[in-house]
């Protein structure tokens, strides 16, 4: 970060002292944070003892005591001074019993001696305008606290370590040296004789942007995917054991099991966590000829389902024909495609797991038999395998925002006229235009900018303009 955009920021914040509860009520502890100017001062005036000398980093236990001099709490203050702290700032935490009567009157006194109550996310909010984290970075707090699994929670601690502020750190780096480019050869069109950079150059530099940008957006549908449940569509014909099967996943009876046809008419949905990822499966009503008209709707619903899922298990007890296997695969490409063959109990189907014959990666096959839990637990274990998350390690860098990704659109769309407009041999003023909106897209992620002095400074390290 400049320190141009470091000093913008700081003079946004403001400069009151603020505290708010950093736990949850009902517990044995609370925790109450303080930041700001005045946070020692403060402190110093409702605790018992001086922590003007006292070194960053260290944890202090006295007494709270109130301005009649009548104690309050035992309590634990821990110190943290600028710059090191969570905002950068001035900062403590009083560590105290977790009764509301304490903390209420804990946070009275700090109010009446100068404090006043933090607004939702200010905390982390001064944290970023002090360039202790960009914006990325923040946002992924909240992402970090809503956390449901462990791979929400590796993402959100991934982004928070700065996996998406790295991977933009790389564009920006690119994207500086093809504005210096581009800044040159405008600023010297004047000597034709004068060359800094060949074309094919500046076109192959603009292409490797776009594609980092494209892989970067790619991510989002994975991200939402991994925050919201991975959705699985069991389908299949009537009565082969969809609910039988969902219940089975779910270890709890969440489906209505009957031999009569037609029983689930509705999408039945619930989650399971499968090696720390959510799955979110989808019972669908069965695929049959019918003339009932609410079972119709049901089966609309179904083919619904199958279009929103990322995978579908196909749920059979018998061989399917070539028609129903050549319906299945044209509603179902784009897909991962799990041909689960059950009922093995009543037949003499070969139990073991195997790749369904097709040369399509999407495709997986497995005989199981819901009923007696026969390969249940290798169902699972290729449900993970068709989800393809391989990539997801601990410097990952996936788009879970939703803001992110509409950014991320938008300077993608600003790239590719980049790179149409090099191929079509525009001026250099108006493909530099379309290359600054790409700049000023991707800095809205982290809050950060590439200033004039930045290109300058670029210009002058990296290339010999006179002497």
């Amino acid at each position: 970060m400049s320190n141009f955009a470091s000093t913008k920021r700081y003079n946004m914040i403001n400069k009151d002292t603020i505290c708010a509860m950093a736990t949850a009520t009902g517990g044995a502890l609370g925790v109450i944070r303080i930041s700001g100017e005045k946070t020692i001062k403060i402190v110093n005036s409702i605790f018992s003892k001086e922590l003007s000398n006292a070194k960053s980093h260290t944890i202090h236990y006295g007494m709270i005591t109130g301005d009649d001099g009548m104690m309050i709490d035992e309590v634990v203050v821990s110190l943290f001074k600028s710059p090191h702290s969570y905002t950068g700032e001035e900062s403590a935490e009083i560590s105290c019993h977790g009764s509301t009567y304490i903390i209420h009157q804990i946070i009275s006194l700090l109010i009446h001696h100068g404090c006043r109550m933090a607004e939702p996310g200010e905390f982390t909010k001064r944290a970023f305008l002090n360039g202790k984290m960009d914006l990325s970075q923040a946002e992924a707090v909240a992402d970090l606290i809503a956390s449901s699994n462990k791979a929400n929670h590796q993402i959100a601690i991934s982004q928070l370590k700065g996996s998406i502020s790295n991977e933009l750190a790389v564009l920006r780096d690119k994207l500086l040296h093809l504005t210096s480019l581009m800044e040159l050869e405008l600023d010297f069109s004047d000597h034709e004789d004068l060359q800094f950079a060949d074309r094919a150059e500046l076109l192959q530099l603009a292409q490797t942007i776009e594609e980092r940008i494209s892989r970067l957006a790619n991510t989002f549908e994975t991200g939402q995917a991994l925050k919201q449940g991975i959705p699985v569509a069991i389908i299949g014909k009537t009565n082969v054991g969809k609910s039988t099967l969902l219940n089975r996943l779910v270890g709890e009876e969440r489906a209505i099991v009957s031999d009569i046809h037609g029983t689930t008419r509705d999408t039945i949905e619930d989650i399971i966590d499968i090696n720390g990822v959510t799955f979110r499966f989808i019972d669908t009503a069965g695929i049959r000829q019918t003339q009932d008209t609410v079972e119709m709707i049901g089966i609309k619903r179904t083919y619904q389902s199958m279009e929103k899922a990322r995978i579908i298990i196909w749920l059979t007890d018998q061989q399917p024909t070539d028609e129903e296997r050549d319906i299945i695969m044209t509603r179902c490409q784009g897909k991962a495609l799990i041909w689960a063959r059950n009922k093995i109990d009543l037949t003499n189907e070969v139990t073991e797991s195997g790749n369904l014959p097709h040369p399509n990666d999407n495709l997986y096959h497995i005989a199981i038999s819901a009923k007696h839990n026969t390969h249940i637990n290798e169902l699972k274990e290729l449900i993970f395998q068709a989800a393809k998350l391989e990539t997801l390690d601990g410097d990952c860098a996936i788009v879970t925002s939703a803001r992110h990704y509409n950014i991320l659109c938008t300077a993608l769309d600003d790239i590719r006229r980049v790179v149409s407009g090099m191929r079509e041999g525009l001026s250099s003023d108006l493909v530099a235009e379309d290359l600054r909106l790409v700049i000023n897209n991707l800095s809205e992620i982290t809050g950060g900018t590439i200033t004039t002095d930045e290109v300058l400074g670029n210009i002058f390290q990296h290339f010999c303009v006179g002497k």
